[in-house]
């Protein structure tokens, strides 16, 4: 991990927050970055980091979002094949398994 990321960490910890730490931890196929790309989701929807853009970091902050709520960390795959993908204007067609850690 980078200390950037590491400072953010502590700075939110040091502010009396928490927030989630994002990190991919394996992906298939093609995909915007690949394993051990992070990004911190503070509650109130910031990001610091980026694991790729596009809606599939959108889907990754809202399942962030919602560990935050329930305290509770989690493994999540972002799927960015099929119709959806296609609807939607991503063209990785891969899957990103990411770690959503509460900090």
């Amino acid at each position: 991990m980078d200390d950037t990321m590491v400072e953010a960490i502590c700075e939110a910890k040091q502010a009396g927050g928490k927030a989630a730490l994002v990190t991919i931890i394996a992906t298939r196929g093609s995909t915007p970055r690949k394993a051990g790309a992070r990004m911190l989701v503070y509650p109130d929807g910031r990001v610091f980091g980026t694991i790729g853009g596009g809606c599939a970091e959108a889907e990754a902050k809202l399942q962030a979002l919602t560990a935050l709520d329930d305290n509770r960390s989690s493994i999540y795959n972002v799927s960015m094949t099929g119709d959806t993908a296609a609807d939607e204007g991503m063209a990785c067609g891969g899957i990103m398994e990411v770690f959503i850690q509460v900090v």
